[in-house]
C-alpha cells in the first residue's frame, strides 16, 4: 500500500522541479511512511511513497523493466501475482524482484492496455513507456483504491493517490491547478454527501473512474478514459440455496487465503457484523496461529457492538483488541477535512478513523468485511424499495404520480414516530420512477431542501443540473430490469466508491495501514451476481446466503440479528456538545462568502432540529463538513496531513 503521484508533460519535455515533485510526494507521507523515491527524466517525473508489504527487501518503487524503458508507480496489491510471475517468465521476461508490481512492467510489456484484464486485486498504477512515449495509468475494478488527475492548459498533467498531491504542484512561475470549484460536484455532495466519480470538488481535477484506464501519448490530444471493465447481473434461476452456499464458502476462502499474503503482521476488523465475522471466521480456518482482531467499543449502549464481535473473538480464540471511543469523539472534523481533501459527509468516518488507529498499534495489514451489503443486498433500504416496486407495478403511472405526489407533500414528517408510521418518504417515492425514487431514499438532503437551502445564485450556475443525473448515467448502462439487481448496481457504482472506499482508504493511509477487502474481490462478485436475488434477499432477510452459508461457523445472534451499522449520535450532538459550535459554522462568515446558501433557510433548519421538532442532523453534519473544508482545503492549502494526524486526540 502506498501513495503515488507524478508530473507529465503531455506537448514536450520541459524539465520537472526536483523540488515541486517532492513536495507532491511528501504530501502523502502518511500513506508510505517507510521510503519515499522520485524518477525524472524530461518531461516525466514520478514520486512514490511506500508502505512496505509484499517483498519488503527489493520492492522499491519506482520500479523498471529490464532495460529502463518501462517504469511504473503502484498502489495496492496484485493478489494472483505468483500465478503471473511463471507465465511471464515463460514469456521471455526476467524478474529482479519478487514483488507484485513487477508483474505490472512486463504485464504491459506482454499485453499492452489489456494487462489490467490479467490483475486481480485492489490497484491505481501510471506507467511510463519511453519507447512507446505513452503514459498509461489505471484503476482497479471496484475503486478500492483511487486516483485523481488533473490537466493544466499547459499541458502539464498531474496525478496523485489523494487529491492533496495535485494541490501541492507549484511550478515556477506560479503555474498551479485553480482552486476553483465546480458547482456541480456541490449538487452532488450536498445529495449524495461525497462527489461522485469521475467528478471533483474542483472543475480542473477528475477521479479515473473504477475499472477504467486511460493512455496518453506524448504530443497527441489527451482524450477520455476507456472502461475495461463492467458488472453485469446474469442471474441464473437454476441455482439453489444449498449450492450457492456452498460456492459461497468456497469463493469467500479463496478470496481470503490470497489476501492473507504478506511479510508484515495481519489481522482483521471485527465489528461484530456478518460481514467482518464471516472474514474472521474464514481467516481462522486458514490461520495456523490465532487471528489478530481489533474492534472499537462506544460508551453509548445505542450503538455499542462490542459484545458480538467478543462473541466471535472468543469462538475462534483470536488475538482481540477492543478500545471504547465516547460517543461525543467529535473532535476530529478538521482533521478529517484535511484527510478527505474534498467535502465527505459520512460520520461514520470517526469511528473508522478510529478502529485504524487501534489496529495500526498492532498489525499493517487488516481485513475488513466492507462491500458485503452491496454485493449480498444486505441494506435496509433495499426491502423498502422492493416493497415500493411491488406497490409501483401494480399502479399506472397516471393514478401512481398524483396519488402519491399529494400525499407526500401533506403527509407530516414524523422523525418522533415509531418507523411504521413514518410514510411521508414512502409516499414520495411512490410518486417517482424507480431510479429517481431509490436516488430521493439515498439523498441526504433531497431536492426540495436543496431547493431551499440553495441561493438563486447557485442555482443559476447549476443550469438545472441534478445530482439524479448521476443515478439515470449509471442505470442506463445496467443492463438488467431486476429491481434489486438495479439498486445493487447503483450502489456498487456509486456509494461503495464515494462514500465507503473513500472513508476507509483515507481513515486507514492516514495512520499507515492497509486494508484488504475480500468481498470486493470482483471474481467473487461476479459470481454473486449471477445469483437469483432471491438468495439476497428474502422477505425482510437480507445477505440470506452470507447468512445460510455461515450458519456452521457463526452463533445465530451474529447471523439474525437487527443490523445496527457504525454510527455517531449527531442529533445528539448538535442539540448538546456541538450546539453552539454548528450554528456558528452553518450561519458563519465562510458559508456565507460562497453566496450559494440562504441565510434564512439555514436558521429555520437549525432551530427546528435543536428545538427538537425535527431531526436535521444528517444535513447539519453535511453542512458543518462543507464549512469545514472550505475552511481547511480551499482556504487552508492542505499540505502534508501527518501533522494533522499527529494533532487528533487519543482514544478515550
Amino acid at each position: 500500500m502506498c501513495g503515488i503521484t507524478g508530473i507529465f508533460d503531455t506537448r514536450q519535455v520541459r524539465p520537472v522541479e526536483h523540488a515541486v515533485l517532492k513536495r507532491m510526494n511528501d504530501s502523502q507521507h502518511h500513506r508510505g511512511p517507510d521510503e519515499g523515491s522520485l524518477h525524472i527524466e524530461p518531461g516525466l517525473g514520478f514520486g512514490h511513497r511506500r508502505l512496505s508489504i509484499i517483498d519488503v527487501a527489493t520492492g522499491q518503487q519506482p520500479l523498471f523493466n529490464e532495460d529502463g524503458s518501462v517504469v511504473v508507480v503502484f498502489n495496492g496489491e496484485i493478489y494472483n501475482y505468483q500465478e503471473l510471475i511463471p507465465e511471464l517468465q515463460a514469456a521471455g521476461h526476467v524478474f529482479h524482484t519478487k514483488s507484485d508490481t513487477e508483474c505490472i512492467v512486463h504485464g504491459w510489456e506482454q499485453w499492452g492496455e489489456r494487462c489490467v484484464e490479467r490483475f486481480r486485486g485492489m490497484f491505481s498504477f501510471v506507467l511510463w513507456d519511453r519507447h512507446r512515449q505513452t503514459l498509461f495509468m489505471a484503476r482497479d475494478r471496484m475503486g478500492v483504491k483511487p486516483l485523481y488527475y488533473a490537466l493544466l492548459e499547459d499541458g502539464t498533467l498531474l496525478f496523485g493517490s489523494e487529491l492533496k498531491s495535485v494541490l501541492a504542484y507549484q511550478a515556477p512561475g506560479g503555474r498551479a491547478l485553480p482552486r476553483t470549484l465546480d458547482p456541480l460536484a456541490v449538487e452532488e455532495y450536498f445529495a449524495l454527501g461525497y462527489v461522485a466519480e469521475p467528478r471533483t470538488i474542483f472543475k480542473g481535477a477528475r477521479k479515473l473512474a473504477p475499472g477504467h484506464c486511460l493512455a496518453i501519448r506524448r504530443g497527441e490530444p489527451v482524450g477520455q478514459p476507456r472502461e475495461y471493465w463492467d458488472l453485469r447481473f446474469t442471474l441464473d434461476a437454476r441455482i439453489g440455496l444449498d449450492e450457492a452456499c456452498a460456492g459461497l464458502r468456497e469463493r469467500l476462502q479463496e478470496s481470503v487465503r490470497l489476501r492473507m499474503i504478506a511479510e508484515v503482521p495481519l489481522g482483521a476488523f471485527l465489528s461484530g457484523g456478518v460481514d467482518s465475522s464471516a472474514v474472521v471466521a474464514t481467516m481462522a480456518g486458514l490461520s495456523t496461529g490465532p487471528v489478530n482482531t481489533c474492534s472499537i467499543a462506544f460508551d453509548d449502549p445505542q450503538f455499542n457492538e462490542s459484545e458480538f464481535a467478543a462473541m466471535v473473538a472468543t469462538r475462534y480464540a483470536t488475538n482481540h483488541r477492543v478500545e471504547t471511543v465516547r460517543s461525543d469523539d467529535f473532535d476530529l472534523i478538521d482533521t478529517l477535512a484535511r484527510l478527505y481533501d474534498e467535502p465527505y459527509a459520512d460520520s461514520s468516518a470517526i469511528p473508522t478513523y478510529r478502529v485504524c488507529q487501534l489496529a495500526r498499534k498492532h498489525v499493517t495489514v487488516a481485513l475488513s468485511g466492507d462491500g458485503g451489503d452491496e454485493a449480498l443486498g444486505g441494506y435496509r433500504r433495499y426491502r423498502m424499495h422492493l416493497m415500493e416496486e411491488r406497490l409501483r407495478a401494480a399502479l399506472p403511472p397516471g393514478v401512481r404520480r398524483p396519488l402519491f405526489g399529494l400525499l407526500g407533500r401533506v403527509y407530516p414528517k414524523a422523525d418522533w414516530a415509531p418507523r411504521v408510521f413514518r410514510a411521508k418518504t414512502t409516499f414520495e417515492g411512490m410518486a417517482r420512477d424507480s431510479v429517481e425514487a431509490y436516488f430521493h431514499t439515498v439523498s441526504i438532503l433531497r431536492g426540495p431542501m436543496r431547493t431551499q437551502l440553495f441561493s438563486a445564485a447557485l442555482r443559476r450556475e447549476l443550469g438545472g443540473y441534478d445530482a439524479l443525473e448521476v443515478f439515470r448515467r449509471h442505470a442506463a448502462r445496467a443492463g438488467t430490469d431486476d429491481p434489486l439487481a438495479l439498486i445493487q448496481y447503483l450502489d456498487l457504482k456509486t456509494y461503495l466508491v464515494g462514500d465507503i472506499n473513500t472513508k476507509v482508504d483515507r481513515a486507514s493511509m492516514a495512520h499507515s495501514l492497509e486494508v484488504r477487502e475480500p468481498l470486493m474481490d470482483h471474481r467473487l462478485v461476479e459470481w454473486l451476481a449471477t445469483l437469483p436475488s432471491d438468495l439476497k434477499l428474502r422477505g425482510s432477510e437480507g445477505k440470506l446466503i452470507l447468512k445460510k452459508s455461515m450458519e456452521p461457523m457463526l452463533p445465530d445472534d451474529v447471523l439474525y440479528r437487527p443490523k445496527m451499522g457504525f454510527a455517531v449520535p449527531l442529533a445528539r450532538w448538535f442539540r448538546g456538545p456541538l450546539r453552539q459550535r454548528v450554528r456558528d459554522a452553518v450561519l458563519g462568515d465562510r458559508l456565507a462568502a460562497t453566496g450559494w446558501f440562504e441565510r434564512r433557510a439555514l436558521e429555520q433548519l437549525i432551530d427546528a432540529h435543536q428545538s427538537g421538532a425535527r431531526d436535521h442532523s444528517a444535513p447539519m453534519w453535511t453542512l458543518l463538513m462543507f464549512e469545514a473544508f472550505l475552511r481547511n482545503v480551499v482556504d487552508g492549502a492542505t499540505g502534508d496531513v501527518t501533522h494533522a494526524v499527529a494533532e487528533a486526540p487519543a482514544l478515550a
